[in-house]
């Protein structure tokens, strides 16, 4: 039985943290057996709002990458590519935006979404609306060409995602009725649950925010950042009771990545007042440390082999390249262009 097409990407935004491994990519690790993966750094989306900061963005690109295969994501399994080196993806785009209603475009929730960020950056306070370019108001347009381009069958998100997704499922049945042909499939969601890793702060973890911690961070780096994040702040004492329930961010770390009994034991040891929290995160940096020490091993040796990171983005970038002209001359037939 042949594998479904399953297509999802990632913002070139450098090296990723563990948010980004415990919400995305240890997902995208198990999936990759089960479909056929295209797995790509939107590079041109990154554009839409950093149009004006280039300066690292080949170095973030790559450091995506690096991550990503660190991580377990295999090149002989899946499609890894650059959304800039698949030119049809941006012929695509042109011709669905040409069939795609501007109302549908306003009201996605992905340029809503895309325009806040643009409105805190906004130094213009007597504007309501930030500057909006011509190319992040067609961004939902382009999100669905990443996924038409290769005709993708599925498209993992979270609950809170399906409604980015809605769009592609629109226009793909818009250009199918317009045309009068079954070319497109209406991308089906592939619901995950997405753990939310709040940052050493207690707020979202982002790189802006300077609360991150990243998946090849060295050791001391990582025990430091662990040494800085916010536990119970009703606790005055190392010998007070604690309350691991309202430890804002360590006792939240150790229930994704400590075993369960490690986790009842600092539980317990904290509602007992046996373990200040001091002692605690140092056990916790440890056991982040123990966790990620083979896959920063794995990245170590891909920084000192480039060419082989090349070498597999060329390649998965041909591969994409080739799927999609595939789509794109059945798409120039239909509009008899």
């Amino acid at each position: 039985m042949q594998k479904e097409n399953l297509v999802s990407g990632m913002r070139s935004t450098g090296k990723l943290h563990l948010g980004h491994y415990m919400g995305v990519i240890t997902n995208w690790v198990k999936l990759q057996e089960d479909y056929n993966c295209f797995y790509f750094v939107a590079d041109w989306h990154a554009l839409t709002t950093k149009f004006d900061k280039t300066e690292t963005l080949k170095q973030d690109k790559i450091d995506v990458v690096l991550d990503w295969l660190a991580c377990g994501i295999d090149p002989d399994k899946s499609t890894i590519y650059f959304q800039s080196k698949v030119l049809q993806i941006a012929e695509l785009h042109l011709l669905l935006s040409m069939i795609t209603p501007n109302n549908w475009v306003e009201r996605d929730p992905t340029l809503k979404d895309m325009v806040k960020i643009l409105k805190n950056k906004d130094d213009d306070t007597s504007s309501n609306m930030p500057q909006m370019s011509y190319g992040l108001l067609g961004y939902p347009v382009l999100m669905s060409a990443d996924i038409m381009a290769v005709n993708g069958a599925v498209v993992p998100v979270g609950n809170d995602q399906l409604a980015h997704l809605e769009i592609t499922r629109d226009i793909a049945r818009r250009f199918n009725n317009i045309y009068n042909t079954q070319l497109f499939n209406e991308p089906k969601p592939k619901l995950t649950e997405i753990p939310l890793l709040c940052g050493i702060d207690g707020q979202k973890m982002g790189k802006s925010f300077h609360n991150d911690i990243k998946i090849s961070d060295t050791e001391e780096d990582t025990s430091k950042k662990i040494m800085q994040c916010i536990t119970d702040r009703s606790r005055a004492r190392k010998n007070d009771p604690g309350h691991p329930e309202q430890c804002e961010v360590a006792f939240k770390y150790y229930t994704v990545f400590a075993d369960k009994n490690t986790v009842k034991q600092v539980e317990c040891e904290c509602r007992e007042g046996k373990r200040g929290c001091m002692d605690c995160k140092k056990q916790l940096g440890k056991i982040i440390n123990e966790k990620f020490a083979p896959i920063r091993d794995k990245r170590k040796e891909l920084e000192a082999d480039t060419d082989r990171v090349y070498d597999i983005i060329s390649e998965g970038s041909k591969k994409a390249a080739s799927e999609a002209e595939k789509v794109l001359q059945k798409v120039r037939e239909a509009v008899n262009i």
